[in-house]
């Protein structure tokens, strides 16, 4: 597909310009071989623009039945596509919603090789997937694209971004790198293996600390909360969610916010009973800031990140504070 001009950077004054109404289509239908049930994905885009760069979406696995999947996330995706970003969003074989049709399916019951192939068929697909959305046909930059996770989502993310993994089942290391993702935002995600994944839930899902980030070199923002307390892999308290950052070479940022536990605010979904944290606010800050970080990762020479940076992290009532290296 040919990637037609960007659209002029917004100002400094507004680093991610004025929203636009938004776009949206769901199921748009892969068929996989091999997959025991269809890639569904759901797209979410501006109505208006062209040289639009791309999001990958990976969702986590929480206990509502549909926020796991491509029906999720909503207050990230939304502010997301009427920003700039085309959004895409699929149903991992881990959602909740696929559960009656995939439990005796093998990688059962984490499906993280699946998770995490699923975004590969995704940019593999990616003209189709644009054809199918009314209006889409020719607006999208195939070259710039990133990926987001939350939780489980965010392990993922880390390893198409270029975190190792020895695999449980064999020993045997694998290496998941899309080298097509340009960059990524990790949302709570899961930390270090060893002698600190020591919680009750360790020893159910071993491949969580499996992972190995030294070699995670994609940039990477990392998002976490100081609240987040994860006693059921570790009691390292909340800086192991901190890993992907603490432990993996730069370019790296972390984003630490302020009072916010595992759900961030509310990214999940509107409204989610499941949300200890929510906060409208703290989700605003936190949809602004990643947005702008992935723009200035797409587009260097924008200085959305500068800008969101000073204007949510700096002064009285900052939404959170934020390192790099």
């Amino acid at each position: 597909m040919t990637a037609p001009a960007p659209a002029p950077a917004p100002t400094a004054a507004e680093p991610l310009g004025a929203p636009v109404p938004v776009l949206s289509l769901s199921p748009v239908v892969l068929s996989v071989p091999g997959r025991p049930v269809d890639l569904q994905v759901r797209v979410s885009a501006p109505l208006t623009g062209t040289g639009l760069p791309v999001i990958l979406l990976s969702h986590g696995h929480g206990p509502s039945n549909n926020l796991s999947s491509l029906n999720g996330y909503a207050p990230l995706a939304n502010f997301w596509a009427a920003h700039g970003f085309v959004v895409v969003q699929p149903t991992h074989l881990t959602s909740r919603t696929l559960a009656h049709l995939v439990a005796d399916a093998p990688g059962a019951p984490d499906f993280w090789r699946s998770r995490a192939e699923d975004m590969t068929h995704v940019l593999d697909r990616l003209e189709a997937i644009e054809n199918a959305v009314p209006q889409l046909a020719g607006r999208i930059d195939p070259t710039k694209v990133a990926l987001a996770g939350h939780s489980l989502g965010g392990f993922t993310a880390a390893l198409l971004l270029g975190a190792g993994l020895t695999d449980p089942d064999t020993g045997n290391p694998v290496h998941l790198r899309e080298p097509r993702i340009k960059a990524g935002v990790l949302l709570a995600p899961p930390g270090r293996g060893g002698d600190v994944f020591n919680g009750p839930m360790a020893e159910h899902w071993p491949v969580i600390g499996a992972v190995d980030f030294s070699t995670m070199t994609a940039p990477t923002l990392v998002v976490t909360g100081d609240k987040d307390d994860p006693r059921h892999f570790t009691d390292m308290g909340p800086d192991w969610h901190a890993d992907p950052y603490t432990l993996a070479p730069g370019p790296k940022a972390l984003l630490t916010l302020f009072g916010a536990e595992h759900g961030l605010g509310g990214i999940a979904g509107y409204d989610a009973a499941e949300t200890t944290d929510e906060d409208p606010g703290r989700v605003a800050a936190l949809a602004q800031l990643t947005a702008a970080y992935l723009r200035t990762r797409l587009h260097p020479a924008d200085n959305a990140w500068q800008t969101a940076c000073e204007a949510l992290t700096t002064g009285p009532g900052p939404a959170g504070r934020v390192e790099s290296k």
